[in-house]
């Protein structure tokens, strides 16, 4: 078989595991993680030596998945509704905090796990996609390839640890919201009573819509992600953190669309390109690391939750949004982020009540909290934070 044969045929391969996880993801309703599927599928692969080592790179994916990563950031960047976060600024607060108190907990294990795993680890489990690309690749730049293999673990897994505590929290507080609704403390808002949709400025984005096609979106995204590589070997400063900026910044002027990539019909093929750039850190697991990469996890995670429940349960940090359990529900949303902040709070008013009315007045309370939380902490602040820790490898 010729070379491109053999490209196309790892290219097929390597969707190919992505879409079983996707499958078995929708098929379990997201109860299995379709990212841990596929990440499992490669390590089952690579350490069976059924899949070659450097499958990424024959599969001809190794180029794109280096220059997705910064145009996606760039493209979150315009995903970050500024007016939600105003609205919703105890959730954010509690988000932050949580995230803090996620870095202490991990930094207090580094005795047990290593300086190196600790300083991967946090910013992945304070956020997604983006922060595991900036961590892993960073690792391995730097010869820890196993460091970096343990990061890709760890976000292959994290929905797993965060989704009993978001949805175990979560019931409880939609029964509390249940009792007051019943009693008739509070009212669930029903159509004909919210407020009236005032009209919006029209933006520069909006007035000429026509005019940005999907090259006219990637360019301006490659624009965004050349500027930021030039602020970082000027300053120093992190170009993921410049992108995102830049990103925040003209949608909220209305200069660029929101979702940018979104309107370029290109967000899942540079999504799928970040999460190949995962997958050769996998290769360089083996047999022998399994016991140290399992012990690494357990302890990390289980600092995180126990020193989450800690700080934010049994300290009264919580009072900043008033609730014990919305607390650590805010506070698991960095290890889940969107669409499964809003999937849980979903299954939680559904599992409550069959009634509409209660089901809303549940929804009104849990959803903008977990979602926003997501938001806050997955797609914004964990890529600041994964742009400082990088440099403290």
């Amino acid at each position: 078989m010729t070379n491109a044969g053999y490209m196309f045929l790892f290219l097929f391969l390597t969707v190919l595991f992505f879409a079983i996880g996707d499958f078995l993801g929708v098929f379990t309703k997201a109860k299995l993680s379709s990212v841990f599927v596929a990440m499992f599928l490669f390590l089952v692969g690579f350490m069976t030596k059924m899949i070659p080592a450097d499958m990424i790179q024959k599969a001809g994916l190794s180029q794109s998945a280096a220059w997705s990563a910064p145009l996606l950031i760039f493209h979150m960047g315009t995903m970050i509704n500024i007016k939600e976060l105003i609205d919703e600024w105890r959730t954010v607060v509690m988000a932050i905090i949580s995230m803090i108190v996620g870095i202490i907990a991990v930094f207090a294990v580094i005795p047990l796990v290593g300086k190196e795993a600790a300083v991967v680890s946090i910013p992945i489990i304070n956020g997604g996609i983006i922060a595991t690309q900036i961590m892993t690749g960073a690792a391995m730049e730097k010869g820890f390839q196993t460091v970096a293999a343990l990061g890709t673990l760890v976000y292959a897994i994290q929905k797993f640890v965060g989704t009993p505590p978001a949805s175990y929290f979560g019931m409880r507080e939609g029964r509390k919201v249940l009792e007051q609704f019943r009693a008739g403390k509070i009212q669930a808002v029903t159509d004909d009573k919210k407020a009236p949709v005032k009209e919006t400025k029209i933006t520069f984005a909006k007035k000429n819509e026509k005019y940005f096609t999907s090259f006219t979106c990637m360019a301006i995204a490659a624009a965004a992600a050349f500027i930021s590589r030039i602020v970082q070997e000027k300053t120093g400063l992190n170009a993921s953190i410049t992108a995102l900026l830049l990103g925040t910044i003209l949608s909220y002027t209305g200069a660029v669309p929101n979702a940018i990539l979104d309107k370029a019909k290109v967000s899942g093929f540079l999504s799928f390109a970040v999460f190949a750039s995962l997958i050769p850190s996998l290769a360089k697991i083996s047999f022998g690391d399994l016991t140290t990469l399992g012990f690494q996890l357990l302890i990390i995670f289980a600092a995180f939750v126990i020193g989450t429940y800690l700080l934010i349960y049994l300290l009264p940090t919580w009072k900043i949004v008033g609730s014990r359990d919305l607390a650590m529900g805010i506070a698991m949303a960095q290890l889940l982020g969107f669409p499964a902040t809003y999937l849980i709070a979903n299954e939680i008013a559904t599992a409550l009540t069959d009634d509409e009315e209660e089901k809303n007045a549940i929804l009104k309370r849990i959803i903008p909290a977990y979602v926003v939380a997501g938001l806050a902490s997955v797609t914004t602040i964990s890529i600041i934070i994964a742009g400082i820790f990088v440099e403290l490898l």
